[in-house]
């Protein structure tokens, strides 16, 4: 029996294998329940804060739109509409907020800062996203993928691009957790952390998983199930770091040449938002500045039958959803 009852969500290595099918089995029926038009307002009168130190479409939006299905209301608290940190501490704006709601997302900067509200904190506290972890992303993802395939058992995931940040780090800590097989394409520099490599390698042990870290790209995704990459400069990295980025990954683009690498069943993934064209102004400006029209992944395979990017954003709000409700539930 699964109970998450007051417990936070900060990370996925907080969390056993059976408490992570638990909640992908709770967003499964929510789904189900949206769907169809089934009221599921299990949490009626309950509030919750929503603090977003940076900016954000999916996961703001999956907050505030369960937090309306479940029944409850949502405060969206922005970058300047707090003094977080600044005029007030972690700590102190944790034992007001916990208070007045019911429980509390954070969305921002390092890990020890919802670690820290967490600890202050008397109602449960859920990571939307910190520089290290990103792990309601996760539960999306791997939703995704069990949605196409029917299971996570035997498939392997490649992640193209920077695996050492909140998405690679994540996409690692779920694999190996889940019994899947990640595959990293990245150059060295841009490896995961070694300590948290040896983490997922215990954790496979366990679990029937495996990691494995490649340099080729080609040799990384050869007949892969999930083709996975993200933005190559993330959120609050400065825009001078472009043509570093683009140099070291450059030869990791998800393209056509490598989809057709990959499994004839493979689908393609991506956290977005995406740069695979010129339709946003930072795409325009990179375009003007360096001459390229796609970065991350090519507009052909962004597009295509294989992408599943927009079913990935949907189960973004089930299993919030989800994690929102198994956390507050009497």
């Amino acid at each position: 029996m699964v109970d998450l009852r007051g417990r936070d969500f900060l990370k996925l290595l907080d969390f056993t294998p059976e408490e992570i099918r638990h909640l992908l089995k709770v967003a499964r029926g929510l789904k189900k329940s949206k769907h169809e038009g089934t009221p599921h307002n299990y949490l009626k009168g309950k509030q919750v804060a929503l603090i977003f130190e940076k900016d954000s479409t999916r996961t703001r939006c999956s907050f505030e739109a369960g937090a309306t299905d479940l029944g409850m209301h949502a405060t969206y608290i922005g970058p300047t509409g707090s003094q977080l940190g600044k005029k007030e501490t972690i700590a102190d704006t944790a034992r007001v907020l916990c208070r007045m709601y019911d429980g509390i997302e954070y969305r921002g900067f390092d890990q020890t800062i919802v670690e820290d509200l967490a600890k202050y904190s008397s109602v449960p506290v859920w990571n939307g996203l910190t520089n290290e972890f990103h792990p309601t992303q996760m539960l999306a993802d791997v939703m995704t993928v069990e949605e196409e395939f029917g299971s996570l058992k035997g498939i392997t995931l490649c992640f193209c691009g920077d695996a050492r940040n909140n998405v690679g780090n994540s996409l690692m800590v779920v694999c190996s957790k889940l019994g899947m097989n990640f595959v990293c394409a990245a150059p060295k520099e841009l490896f995961p952390e070694e300590k948290l490599v040896e983490t997922c390698k215990e954790i496979c042990k366990e679990t029937g998983g495996s990691i494995r870290l490649e340099t080729d790209i080609m040799k990384a995704t050869k007949n892969v199930d999930v083709l996975y990459t993200d933005v190559w400069v993330s959120m609050g990295e400065p825009m001078e770091l472009w043509k570093e980025r683009i140099d070291l990954l450059l030869p990791y683009q998800v393209n056509k040449k490598v989809l057709d690498n990959a499994s004839d069943r493979a689908i393609f993934l991506h956290c977005l938002p995406s740069f695979h064209n010129t339709g946003t102004s930072i795409g325009k400006e990179i375009f003007e500045k360096y001459g390229l029209k796609e970065m991350e992944v090519s507009d052909e395979v962004f597009e295509s039958s294989h992408s599943r990017v927009f079913e990935e954003a949907e189960n973004r709000l089930h299993t919030i959803k989800a994690v929102m409700l198994e956390t507050l539930k009497k």
